[in-house]
């Protein structure tokens, strides 16, 4: 059983497969956290009460409850917690800011309940959901607090919804939907930054007394921070000590707020934050947050990425619409805009000589659409390029013998285009002032009911009756300022929240129209990696950066909360492959993901054309351990100047795929002991790249691996049990 209630002494149990999440309540009335960690039969439950001076308190409590020390669940603004917290809303008649939420009911769901408008992880037959009614009687809401239990995930999922049950509007000045105090102030904080073409970079800083936060203000996940988010104790390693995970399933501005209070706790936070972000609440309405996710591990950092890992390929990702997926051939780095009907179908021809499945016609097929200047928002094919239509097109290209693929990027438009001209009221722009460009283009207002019809009928003019197995949906630029002429000027901070709503809106749109075509998403290449992303595309472009050298840190750092079965990984820039090794380098780091290609194969060489085909052949043999099996890190390439090993382990163990990545040549070869615990101790494996048989007490020891002199050197075993 998932959760139990106590209600006699007012104890809830959350259980998964290997955690139990325990909580209370104080006086009957407020929920306090007492426990989240292994599961245990007799948890120690504490709410880590200590009396401090100045902390406030209510007078028929005293000092047996100060909501400033205590490890309350959900944390409110206005109740007396000083610390970071989750909620904070405004009486606008009034103007007060002050809190008083008290338990009222509790109950417990099969499954799960839907969040409207929003990506949510989907339930499973283990799946169970507690929720808690809370009541503040002087501001006449209601506030229920959603515990979805995934059991054999270890993962538990967090958000509220919010009634207004007065006659007077309230302001939602902060949204987080996770909150979780640690009674421990010895952790090491997992982060991951960067920017456009070197994305999620791997950081470890301690836990410093004080607030510390990871965020985006862009209107996307974006480039530069990733909502997931990763604690772990000092001395916790990939296999030991304890470590929890957090998430976001979302894909717009967010917040993760990390603080250790006086007291020895540290508060997380996951959300929408405050910066970017209010709801006007009218009375009789009811809000929803976004879904936040949490997980934990007694065995390590690398166990709360597995947990992860197998979360999101249960319960989040969309079906896959293809028994194999695809090995796609993309235009864009062979021909960039110039593209034509001919042209394609000759692209398409070459493609399938070598083995690959899917041909995707990049950027510049549609509108005026001869440089990224123009035609952005007026979806229909250029007629002299495709003159005899998209859909006669198409059909020639599948007659080739392989599948279709089309890039799209819905929610940008050209000041220079139809649909700019016709209505630039459909941006997001601050009125009065001059819209900012980036690359050339502005942001559709995507909350705007009137601008996603346009789209679904664009769309549906364009594509219905096209045999499209595949889009590539981009997004290519950040915000400036959100601002919404479909608002009023009391809801424009909600216009951030609502562009978001009308994506997911789209997105379901296409899925439902178009149920046996492929989403990939792209944001320039990583801007959009998150969960809410996830929720609608298979796979999402990892980086617009294909170089192997970097491609080995963006993979390693997205592999901690996303599997490998997301990671969209080309094989590109086949005129830096001068040396044979540089070609077979990329494709070895390609192997963490779903392959591709990005070259112009038309001037390949016979020999570099024998080769992709070995390559494609290759993947094909690895293709289900790397979607479907359990990841483990070895070497941390942050940390040795670019060498990285991992490997892929089957769930029966019966194979076990090893891969080690060099990216510079090194004059004073080092050696590394890459142990596969999950070898069998008393099991024969043998390497099927070497034929060499090794026991699993030998693999579980460890192999021992030299780098090389020369730069780009890749080596993997693939090992079967026998």
């Amino acid at each position: 059983m998932a959760i139990s209630m106590d209600r006699k002494n007012g104890y809830f149990y959350l259980r998964t497969k290997n955690t139990v999440y325990v909580l209370g309540l104080h006086e009957g009335k407020y929920p306090v956290h007492l426990y989240y960690g292994k599961r245990v039969k007799s948890p120690v439950l504490s709410s880590h009460t200590q009396a401090l001076s100045f902390a406030p308190y209510y007078a028929a409590h005293g000092y047996d409850f100060l909501p400033d020390v205590t490890s309350v669940e959900f944390p409110l603004f206005g109740s007396g917690d000083m610390r970071a917290t989750a909620l904070k809303l405004r009486r606008l008649a009034s103007g007060a800011a002050a809190t008083h939420f008290t338990y009222r009911s509790a109950r417990k769901l099969a499954g799960r309940c839907e969040i409207q408008g929003l990506p949510f992880a989907s339930a499973d037959e283990n799946t169970q959901t507690l929720e808690l009614c809370l009541e503040d009687e002087v501001l006449c809401c209601r506030l229920y607090l959603y515990y979805t239990v995934f059991p054999e995930s270890d993962v538990i999922s967090r958000h509220f919804v919010l009634e207004n049950r007065s006659e007077g509007d309230v302001s939602i000045e902060k949204c987080m939907s996770l909150a979780l105090d640690i009674p421990r102030d010895d952790l090491d904080m997992i982060s991951f930054w960067g920017g456009h073409k070197c994305e999620r970079n791997y950081q470890r800083t301690p836990v410093m007394h004080g607030n510390q936060r990871v965020q985006s203000r862009r209107g996307a996940s974006s480039h530069h921070y990733n909502p997931c988010l990763l604690l772990c104790e000092r001395k916790a390693t990939e296999e030991h000590g304890e470590a929890y995970g957090f998430n976001f399933i979302y894909s717009g501005n967010f917040l993760d707020e990390v603080e250790l209070s006086l007291n020895g706790t540290t508060r997380v936070l996951v959300g929408l934050g405050a910066e970017n972000f209010t709801y006007l609440l009218k009375a009789g309405e009811r809000f929803s947050s976004p879904e936040a996710v949490m997980t934990y591990s007694a065995k390590g950092v690398g166990q709360v990425s597995r947990n992860m890992h197998d979360f999101v390929r249960s319960h989040i990702l969309p079906r896959d619409v293809f028994p194999q997926r695809p090995v796609v051939l993309n235009s864009w780095e062979a021909f960039h805009f110039d593209i034509d009907a001919k042209l394609m179908v000759d692209f398409a021809k070459e493609a399938v000589a070598c083995g690959m499945d899917m041909l995707v016609m990049d950027d510049g097929w549609f509108g005026a659409r001869t440089s990224d200047a123009a035609g952005l928002g007026d979806w229909f094919e250029n007629k002299s390029r495709f003159p005899s239509g998209l859909a006669a097109f198409v059909e020639e290209v599948r007659q080739t013998g392989i599948k279709f693929g089309i890039w799209i990027e819905p929610e940008m438009v050209n000041p220079d285009s139809a649909l700019y001209r016709a209505h630039p009221e459909w941006v997001l722009a601050a009125p009065d002032y001059e819209p900012m460009l980036s690359r050339k283009q502005l942001v559709l207002d995507m909350g705007n009911p009137a601008v996603r019809d346009y789209l679904k009928d664009a769309f549906a003019k364009t594509f219905d009756g096209v045999a499209i197995d595949y889009f590539k949906w981009d997004m290519n630029r950040n915000f400036d300022y959100a601002y919404s002429t479909a608002l009023s000027p009391q809801q424009q901070g909600e216009a951030a929240y609502r562009y978001m709503l009308g994506v997911y809106d789209l997105f379901t749109c296409f899925c439902q129209r178009y149920p046996n075509a492929m989403i990939e998403n792209c944001s320039g290449g990583g801007g959009r990696f998150d969960l809410g992303m996830m929720k609608y595309s298979t796979q999402i472009w990892t980086s617009d950066q294909t170089r192997p050298k970097n491609r080995v840190y963006i993979q390693y750092g997205s592999s901690f909360g996303y599997p490998a079965s997301v990671m969209s990984c080309h094989v590109a820039k086949l005129a830096e492959c001068k040396n044979p090794r540089w070609l077979d380098y990329r494709f070895r780091v390609a192997l963490q993901g779903a392959l591709g290609y990005e070259f112009n194969i038309m001037q390949a060489s016979d020999t570099v054309k024998d080769a992709l085909r070995r390559q494609v052949e290759e993947y094909r043999g690895y293709e289900r351990l790397i979607f479907e099996g359990d990841l483990y890190r070895l070497l941390n390439p942050f940390e040795t100047n670019g060498v990285s090993a991992y490997y892929y382990a089957s769930k029966d163990q019966n194979e076990l795929l090893l891969s080690f990545l060099q990216n510079e040549g090194e004059k004073k070869p080092r050696s590394f002991r890459l142990k596969l615990t999950r070898a069998e101790k008393n099991a024969s494996y043998l390497d099927r790249l070497s034929g060499k048989t090794y026991t699993g007490e030998e693999l579980r020891r460890g192999l021992t691996v030299c780098t090389d002199k020369e730069e780009q050197y890749g080596i993997m075993w693939h090992f079967v049990k026998q």
